[in-house]
């Protein structure tokens, strides 16, 4: 894996930083997008601090809901970088908890903006680049609202089963080109927006009620969401695409 080039949209945090760890730990070198300056700034020392190999870290701007922000910071990696070998499209948001007759029709909108629209971006122009090299791989972040209905989260879940939709679908299309794409479904993980989510004030909604909704009873780490992308990510799953690899504490083997 080493000498190789790899985005991660949504970077600066989470799931997205972890993974840019883990890659610069393998001498790859990762540029990390986000919408916040400070953060992705932050973000970059801490994984320039780990980084092996020569790797080079680099924070770029980006909305995911702009086409064109997209195309441009494709165009940003190739021009520095020659190439890219691999993308995460992480970013994401969950903005309300609600069932349907209760949600509101703003943040349902504002989830299809960044979950499917930044999403289908995102992949539109990752893949058109990994087509000129013959090779790349692309691993999207999808839920296990993506596989199975959730409650009191309809329109997240809608937003997230058509992340499984995009990634199976681009992955048939490409299979013979030598450009990989497949996701991961998470169970709940311990982020920084599930601890403020789960800060107490809802009896119904903390984290020993998620916690046991998962086999293994407790949340997920972001370390172990990016141990699988990493797999899906390098040569190792070289027969693998299309698949979604839920990582999620036994959740959707109920």
């Amino acid at each position: 894996m080493t000498n190789q080039v790899a985005l991660i949209t949504g970077g600066a945090s989470g799931i997205g930083k972890e993974t840019a760890k883990k890659l610069a730990r393998s001498g790859i070198t990762v540029v990390i997008s986000g919408r916040r300056e400070e953060l992705g700034a932050a973000a970059v020392k801490e994984i320039e601090a780990v980084a092996t190999g020569g790797a080079q870290v680099r924070f770029i701007r980006n909305d995911v809901t702009s086409e064109v922000d997209v195309e441009a910071i494709i165009d940003q990696v190739v021009s520095e970088f020659a190439k890219l070998d691999m993308a995460v499209n992480n970013a994401g948001i969950s903005n309300e908890t609600a069932s349907i007759d209760l949600s509101d029709s703003g943040n349902f909108k504002a989830m299809i903006e960044t979950n499917i629209l930044g999403l289908y971006y995102c992949q539109k122009y990752e893949i058109r680049q990994m087509l000129k090299q013959s090779k790349g791989s692309i691993v999207n972040l999808a839920s296990i609202a993506g596989i199975n209905g959730m409650p009191w989260a309809a329109a997240y879940a809608a937003t997230k089963h058509a992340v499984a939709g995009l990634t199976k679908s681009s992955a048939l299309d490409h299979a013979a080109q030598g450009v990989r794409i497949n996701g991961v479904a998470p169970g709940a993980v311990k982020t920084d927006i599930i601890a403020a989510q789960l800060d107490g004030s809802d009896p119904n909604y903390n984290e020993e009620v998620i916690s046991a909704m998962h086999p293994m009873n407790r949340l997920g780490a972001p370390q172990e969401i990016a141990n699988g992308i990493a797999w899906l990510l390098s040569d190792e799953a070289s027969f693998v695409t299309g698949h979604i690899l839920a990582i999620d504490g036994g959740f959707t083997a109920k």
